[in-house]
């Protein structure tokens, strides 16, 4: 699940950047710019994992009981496939079907639980982004940015930046030292959970 974590951030930030934008008076003087992986941000401050990790953590039963689910649906599949010759044709038929079936009903659930974790993972992200979007505010004008563009959008202008006008790092400081809250413990070696991809199951004959 971990890794559809990034794919579950569907927040366009740049809407966000922009409207907050557009209430901030420009101050005189030539133009400074400056460029931030405003998504990466909300998920790296401390807050950000650490509601990540109690997200994961609330889920990692049902991605247990997704992977026993996936190994027994392989174990059929491949008894099928080496006793199949011996088996009569009906009851060929009858333990497909039963496979077919069950897989179906996997699929359902797997599904089911990848929407409640986006659904979830979504909440996190709108509940963060406009406090580290005041922080991004805050920073850019003590610094005398007059224009702060999000490079994480997928049609973003950011053609070429230098890492003197990337300021993500640094606002994911400003935002942990703003919020207080520590860095999570460092995940062992490893952890990362594997994605629960069954078989399909052998057609009839």
């Amino acid at each position: 699940m971990k890794r559809f974590i990034a794919l579950a951030i569907l927040l366009t930030s740049g809407l966000v950047l922009s409207a907050a934008a557009q209430t901030s008076p420009a101050p005189a003087g030539p133009a400074k710019v400056a460029v931030i992986a405003f998504q990466a941000a909300v998920a790296q401050t401390n807050e950000g994992q650490r509601d990540v990790g109690d997200l994961q953590k609330k889920f990692e039963p049902k991605r247990h009981q997704l992977q026993t689910r996936s190994a027994e649906l392989d174990a059929l599949a491949k008894q099928l496939q080496t006793q199949g010759s011996a088996l009569s044709e009906t009851e060929l038929a009858k333990r497909s079907k039963d496979i077919a079936d069950k897989k179906k009903a996997f699929d359902r659930d797997a599904e089911d639980a990848q929407n409640d974790f986006q659904t979830e993972m979504q909440g996190i992200f709108n509940t963060l982004a406009p406090k580290v979007y005041e922080v991004v505010a805050t920073y850019a004008q003590q610094q005398g940015y007059t224009m702060v563009l999000d490079a994480s959008q997928e049609q973003n202008p950011v053609l070429y930046a230098s890492d003197s006008t990337n300021i993500t790092k640094a606002v994911i400081d400003a935002y942990n030292v703003k919020s207080g809250v520590p860095a999570p413990p460092a995940a062992p070696a490893g952890a990362a959970p594997a994605r629960v991809t069954p078989k399909k199951a052998p057609a009839a004959h």
